[in-house]
């Protein structure tokens, strides 16, 4: 790894000017983040996941405003999940009759998340939190479970909402938490939770976006390279998706990243 890299991941997650927080990256360090973006791309869609978790890590590790990365988590996002869902619906893997409850109830609240702008510190301690159950998410043995019954809209419904509105406070999209508990509860087994995640990050990043624009945020500048890396390590990790998944080593390494990640945003907020 070059020395300029080491002392960039060295400095505190975002420099500090006169009280406020460099949004540019620099430009010799951007080459990297899109390798790593890439590689969160695949390893995450290659579990029916849209990498935001992924994603916000890297751009931690790299000391990108908070600023920058919500919106730029979320788009990516929506470029990443919206070619896996298509990859695992014409599988024949996704489920409307479980998907449909959950997004019902969670994309008013994703909107409503994507609108609060909060204070960036408060925004980065509670993006280390995401990461860490995300972490905590990749680093569980994967299994394949016995399914039974899809829940009822009345316990569906109000899930959807509390992770819409975390998905879109966050930028995380939401099926970093909505897939282990569709495994926990037996309601699907795993590439039928990675499809039905897929399409609930997608809705929801679409409408936590929706909502972040409308409060008059903009999109970042070098966001349309970060989405040709992303979509290239998902188009490798979609096609794992459908015929056969992550191993469970690559998706536990992954899961330190994402702890190292965490700990350096609570360490530097």
């Amino acid at each position: 790894m070059s020395q300029p890299l080491l002392d960039f991941l060295a400095r505190p997650t975002a420099a500090r000017h006169r009280g406020h927080r460099l949004e540019s990256l620099d430009s010799s360090l951007f080459p990297w983040l899109l390798v790593f973006i890439a590689v969160a791309a695949l390893l995450y869609s290659s579990v029916g996941h849209g990498g935001a978790s992924g994603y916000l890590a890297a751009m931690a590790l790299f000391g990108v405003s908070a600023t920058f990365m919500k919106p730029a988590a979320l788009t990516m996002n929506i470029v990443v999940a919206g070619l896996v869902f298509v990859r695992l619906w014409r599988a024949g893997f996704f489920s409307a009759r479980l998907f449909w409850p959950f997004a019902l109830g969670s994309i008013p609240l994703a909107f409503l998340g994507g609108a609060i702008q909060l204070h960036e510190r408060a925004y980065q301690y509670l993006v280390a939190v995401a990461l860490l159950v995300a972490a905590w998410r990749l680093l569980l043995a994967s299994h394949e479970p016995q399914t039974r019954a899809a829940p009822r809209p009345g316990i569906a419904l109000p899930v959807g909402a509390g992770l819409g509105f975390v998905s879109g406070l966050t930028g995380v999209g939401g099926g970093i938490f909505l897939s282990p508990l569709l495994l926990f509860l037996r309601w699907a087994n795993m590439r039928t939770t990675a499809a039905v995640s897929a399409a609930f990050i997608l809705v929801n990043s679409i409408a936590g976006l929706a909502g972040l624009l409308s409060a008059g945020a903009t999109l970042p500048r070098g966001l349309s390279w970060m989405m040709l890396a992303a979509f290239g390590g998902a188009l490798v990790g979609s096609e794992l998706a459908v015929r056969r998944l992550a191993p469970v080593q690559l998706r536990q390494l992954l899961g330190v990243v994402l702890l190292i990640a965490a700990v350096k945003m609570f360490l530097t907020a």
